[in-house]
């Protein structure tokens, strides 16, 4: 796994860019997204630079489920959804756009008139 000095997310996992992280343990943090598809729309990253959900150690998994189970249930709390999507994106076939692996979660509402999966006619 070949990390990459120009990561954005290694830069703000390391402090570089400050005033970005809304939640963090040990190996993971939240940050909003810089681009929501709603209110809320979060982003839990490792610490650590894994490209894909692959590279992410087996024993990293409880504490990755408990700081999504979090995040998620902070924006429940907030009312900003009424459920929530957790999508994950592998590589640029599957539309991850940065090469350091992160999930998103995203806040619904009835109507909000958000589509995911949905195939190409």
């Amino acid at each position: 796994m070949k990390k990459s000095k120009d990561c954005i997310f290694c830069k703000i996992a390391k402090d570089e860019i400050s005033d970005m992280k809304i939640k963090e343990s040990d190996n993971f943090f939240a940050i909003k997204d810089k681009y929501p598809n709603a209110e809320g729309h979060t982003l839990v990253i490792p610490k650590k630079h894994f490209v894909t959900i692959l590279d992410i150690p087996n024993t990293l998994a409880p504490e990755l489920l408990k700081m999504i189970k979090d995040v998620a249930s902070d924006l429940m709390d907030k009312k900003l959804a009424d459920g929530f999507n957790v999508i994950q994106n592998n590589l640029q076939v599957a539309g991850q756009a940065i090469m350091h692996a992160h999930f998103h979660i995203i806040p619904r509402k009835e109507g909000d008139g958000i589509r995911y999966l949905v195939k190409e006619k």
